[in-house]
C-alpha cells in the first residue's frame, strides 16, 4: 500500500478544490472588490501549480479521477492504482467543499440554492 501517494492526492485534492472553489464561492461575485474570471482562473492555475511542485513527485499530483483514469487508459499509470487514488481524490474533495460550505454559511447573505438559481436566471434572461 502507498498510503504516501494516497495521502498527496487527497491533500492536493483538497487544495484545488479549497483554492480554486473557494475564490469562485467567496471572493468572483463582488463586482468592486471581487477577484472575477480571471482571479478564479488564476486560483485553479496556481493550485494546480504549487500542489505539481508538492506533491508531484510523491503521487504524480493527479488531483482529478479523470487525469487518473486517463493515465491508466494510455498505459501510464498502474490499473491496480486506480481506485485507491480516485477514493483518496474524493476525500480530498468532500473535506474541502465541507469546509468550505462552513466557512461561507457563516457570510451574510449566503445561501447554498441562491447562488444556482441566480446564474441560471442570468443565463437565461441573457439567451433571450
Amino acid at each position: 500500500m502507498d498510503a504516501k501517494k494516497y495521502a498527496a492526492e487527497a491533500i492536493g485534492t483538497f487544495w484545488l478544490t479549497f483554492a480554486g472553489c473557494g475564490s469562485a464561492v467567496i471572493a468572483a461575485a463582488f463586482p468592486q472588490v471581487g477577484i472575477g474570471l480571471v482571479g478564479v482562473s488564476l486560483a485553479f492555475g496556481l493550485s494546480v501549480v504549487t500542489m505539481a511542485y508538492a506533491i508531484g513527485h510523491v503521487s504524480g499530483c493527479h488531483l482529478n479521477p479523470a487525469v487518473t483514469v486517463g493515465l491508466a487508459a494510455g498505459g501510464r499509470f498502474p490499473t491496480g492504482q486506480i481506485l485507491p487514488y480516485i477514493i483518496a481524490q474524493v476525500i480530498g474533495a468532500v473535506a474541502a467543499a465541507a469546509l468550505l460550505y462552513v466557512i461561507a454559511s457563516g457570510a451574510a447573505g449566503f445561501d447554498v440554492i441562491l447562488p444556482a438559481i441566480t446564474a441560471w436566471s442570468r443565463a437565461s434572461s441573457w439567451r433571450s
